[in-house]
């Protein structure tokens, strides 16, 4: 029994021994394992994330409550903003709008039930060009005067149909059936020659024609025509009052005409003592128009040396 327990040892040892040599031979090593690192952030590193992840979430929460407080401040809405709306036919603007630069648009208009008004605190300008770019036309409305620049100004009736008012370099058209100057007490005045068919007061005003250092001249084709027809007619003159026909007749149509304050021309000494009993006289034209009375007799008594025309 020791013997056999002997050899098993030996036996042992001589396979160990052959195991060992065996892995030398065939250069065998044992897996090594790998070194472990740790994963994850730690440190100010850990901190600072955190510190951009609030950061950024706050800076949401403010951009999203500005957009909504701007939202509700400018009211828009899916039809526009505020008192700014979009139409199909364009844009419809409420209440008062103020334009800080030049406003392109080819129509303005107001609502049925409101006026459209346009202020500024120094003159409103309104302009219209040409393709070129070129100004054709403007409208300014300022503090002293409202200014017109166009080649020809139109005005015409509310349905637009008739023209009232034209005005352009060569001339000036009125086609009214009535046209009504109010003025002061020096009434209208004209630089210039006035072209109408009528003039007419109203009916309870009195008309006057008046050229206070000049001459008042009326002439017409076929004749000048004035009357009145509820009123006396009053025509005097500073100096000479000419009635002068070229061609034709003065005629004087009245059932009386007075011709007063004629001097009286006679021979006599005394033209006082000559009119004492005279009762019927004759008038008389001088030579150079002049006008006179002269006593009626049974011929006529007219002489072209009377007193009158001698020293007229």
């Amino acid at each position: 029994m020791e013997q056999s327990a002997t050899l098993d040892i030996e036996t042992l040892k001589i396979t160990q021994e052959q195991f060992i040599l065996a892995s030398q031979s065939l250069h065998l090593q044992r897996p090594a394992c790998d070194p472990v690192y740790p994963v994850g952030l730690y440190g100010w590193r850990k901190r600072c994330l955190y510190f951009f992840l609030l950061l950024l979430l706050a800076t949401m929460i403010v951009n999203l409550a500005l957009t909504v407080w701007i939202i509700k401040v400018m009211n828009f809405s899916v039809d526009g903003m505020g008192n700014l709306q979009l139409k199909q036919d364009g844009i419809r603007l409420e209440g008062i709008s103020e334009f800080l630069l030049p406003l392109y648009v080819n129509e303005i208009q107001s609502r049925r039930d409101s006026l459209l008004v346009l202020r500024s605190d120094k003159n409103v300008t309104m302009n219209a060009r040409n393709n070129q770019g070129q100004l054709t036309g403007q409208l300014t409305v300022g503090p002293e005067a409202v200014e017109a620049q166009c080649q020809r100004l139109e005005v015409r009736s509310s349905d637009g149909g008739k023209l009232l008012f034209t005005a352009d370099e060569e001339e000036v058209v009125m086609t009214t059936e009535k046209f009504t100057v109010t003025a002061g007490s020096d009434g209208a005045v004209f630089g210039h020659s006035v072209e109408t068919p009528l003039i007419q007061a109203r009916a309870s005003e009195d008309l006057k024609l008046e050229s206070p250092t000049r001459t008042l001249t009326m002439e017409a084709p076929r004749g000048v025509e004035v009357s009145a027809a509820k009123g006396p007619l009053k025509v005097s003159g500073r100096k000479d009052l000419q009635l002068e026909s070229t061609e034709g007749e003065i005629l004087l149509d009245a059932n009386s005409i007075q011709l007063g304050s004629l001097p009286l021309g006679v021979y006599a000494a005394s033209a006082a003592q000559a009119s004492e009993d005279q009762a019927l006289y004759e008038v008389c034209v001088c030579p150079s128009g002049k006008i006179y009375l002269s006593p009626a007799e049974s011929s006529s008594t007219c002489q072209a040396m009377s007193n009158i025309c001698l020293w007229s």
